[in-house]
């Protein structure tokens, strides 16, 4: 019983979690470059890392590719997403995949990568030609 009203729910989930972002992912434009933002726990240290996409870059044991980046027109409200596979290589271990999804600049804790050290979350999307200090 319990676990059919656990699937209901997660269904429910999953359908307003579409309703809401799907259209905000519809309606933007491709760029070429994610600007994330690395926070190493250990050492509080904040890096800014522009990615191209399908470029893999590393911030400390992470592996962070990036295959698309969309960021919404300027006539709407800001809102830039993401398509993350981050993952984790350690000495003498396999590669392991951590995180493989959508990110958003607006809410970065809603699809989060989970890991006692490194945070990395998407602030921009932008074309490489650009600069990437603006936000949305």
């Amino acid at each position: 019983m319990a676990r059919g009203v656990t699937q209901i729910l997660l269904g429910a989930l999953v359908l307003a979690f579409i309703t809401v972002f799907l259209p905000a992912v519809a309606h933007t434009e491709a760029r070429t470059v994610a600007v994330l933002q690395g926070l190493d726990k250990v050492t509080a240290r904040i890096s800014e890392i522009p990615v191209e996409i399908g470029v893999a870059v590393t911030f400390g044991t992470l592996e962070v590719t990036v295959q698309a980046c969309h960021k919404k027109p300027p006539d709407e409200p800001p809102e830039s997403t993401a398509f993350l596979e981050i993952r984790e290589k350690r000495r003498d271990e396999p590669v392991e995949l951590l995180f493989s999804g959508w990110m958003f600049a607006s809410t970065p804790g809603l699809s989060a990568l989970e890991h006692p050290v490194y945070d990395i979350w998407v602030l921009d999307c932008i074309n490489s030609q650009e600069n990437f200090g603006s936000n949305g």
